[in-house]
């Protein structure tokens, strides 16, 4: 198999894919839906989507589990105080590299 024959059937399966995901909840519940239950799980499955894959880079993208924390820390800290983003996002960052360099001046 040709590799640009490859590289289309393997586009047009993830638009396909893409597809049927995005259509399925449009064709399967046509109706309001009602429950307090289904509206409040699909209001906070975006928000747990997104921390299921955020939260395990945050860990993994430093030298160090410890300065990950520290930066992890500084973020959630700040977010709960309300800055904006790129104040947390800055600040986390500077909580990331300061912790290194302790780490790195104590051993």
């Amino acid at each position: 198999m040709s590799d640009a024959l490859y590289l289309f059937i393997s586009v047009a399966v993830m638009a396909m894919v893409t597809y049927l995901i995005r259509m399925l909840p449009l064709s399967l519940f046509r109706k309001k839906i009602k429950s307090r239950f289904v509206l409040d799980f699909l209001y906070y499955v975006p928000y747990a989507v997104l921390a299921a894959m955020t939260i395990p880079g945050v860990f993994y993208s430093s030298n160090s589990v410890i300065s990950a924390a520290a930066g992890f820390l500084v973020a959630a800290v700040l977010a709960f105080f309300e800055r904006g983003l790129l104040t947390v996002a800055v600040c986390a960052c500077g909580g990331v590299f300061l912790t290194e360099l302790v780490m790195r001046l104590i051993s």
